[in-house]
């Protein structure tokens, strides 16, 4: 059943809406996503992958030289953040905050076809902006900081994350997307640049300290890892670290990022059906009341 949310006579200043409010006006807002033609959804989108991708080499440029694995997951989750506020702020197409868009097909705001069609495509152009740019930094130059120990930073976190167990990808990526689609969320109740950034940080922040999985991260940080890998100097330096690069290969790669995919899949259309619900809830609720106070004066 479809729920539009009513506007009450009495009017309270606040600088946020309301975690009901703001599920309606998410579905109101994705309506304008499934619309776009397929050129400027497959622009927004690469656009939002070089936003995620250059949020990703900055993380690892602040955490590659730290000794400490809390203090280098610290450094990297204070930084990346900045790339969803760039995301959110721009109006670009992140697939994995799309996948809120469970919530209008609850609401049957959007046909299930036309949600599928930003998915994919936006997927694919999430995949060209961050690979574009994991090119860029892996062979001209980037990744030749402190002597090529970020280039060698690189390629041992690609060869991990080629390296998971697919179970851990999998569940690693739902808890990734529910952090992440807090955010979108959050961000999105607030009414000025200050709130909707502030809205976004923290979960992010979250995840990214925590190790979870994100798949347009990924997409980032595993071919920059392969690209790097590829260049002699860059391999040499990292066997002499003693880096297992033998699971890092295209193939791995792309196994695991389609089980995180599906995480965040998961865990972000979870997120927005239980936010649907209950706002759904809270607005019968309301209506309710309303009807029952209509009836006491009715009778009065």
């Amino acid at each position: 059943m479809r729920f539009v949310l009513k506007c009450t006579t009495e009017v309270i200043p606040t600088n946020i809406f309301t975690p009901a409010e703001t599920v309606v006006n998410y579905s109101e807002s994705a309506k304008n996503k499934a619309a776009r033609p397929a050129w400027a959804m497959f622009v927004l989108a690469a656009l939002a992958g070089v936003y995620i991708a250059f949020a990703g080499a900055a993380a690892n440029t602040a955490a590659h030289s730290l000794a400490g694995v809390s203090a280098a997951r610290l450094a990297a989750g204070l930084v990346f953040p900045a790339g969803l506020c760039m995301v959110l702020l721009t109006n670009a197409e992140l697939v994995t905050g799309n996948f809120l868009m469970s919530i209008s097909a609850l609401n049957r705001d959007i046909k299930i076809r036309r949600i599928l069609r930003n998915w994919v495509i936006v997927y694919i152009g999430n995949f060209a902006g961050s690979v574009a740019v994991a090119a860029g930094c892996a062979f001209f130059g980037q990744l030749n900081w402190s002597g090529g120990a970020l280039a060698v930073y690189t390629i041992n976190a690609a060869a991990n994350k080629c390296a998971m167990p697919l179970q851990n990808a999998f569940v690693l990526g739902i808890f990734c997307n529910i952090l992440v689609c807090t955010g979108v969320l959050a961000s999105l109740m607030a009414k000025d640049v200050i709130g909707r950034i502030a809205g976004a940080y923290f979960p992010v922040a979250f995840f990214v300290i925590c190790g979870f999985e994100h798949s347009v991260a990924n997409m980032y940080t595993v071919p920059a890892g392969l690209f790097a890998n590829s260049i002699a100097r860059y391999a040499a330096l990292a066997a002499d670290a003693g880096v297992n690069t033998s699971p890092l290969t295209w193939g791995g790669f792309l196994t695991r990022l389609a089980m995180v995919t599906l995480g965040n899949l998961a865990g972000g259309a979870a997120l927005g059906a239980a936010m649907w619900a209950c706002a759904r809830r809270a607005q019968t609720k309301a209506d309710g009341e309303t009807k029952a106070d209509g009836e006491t004066k009715a009778t009065g």
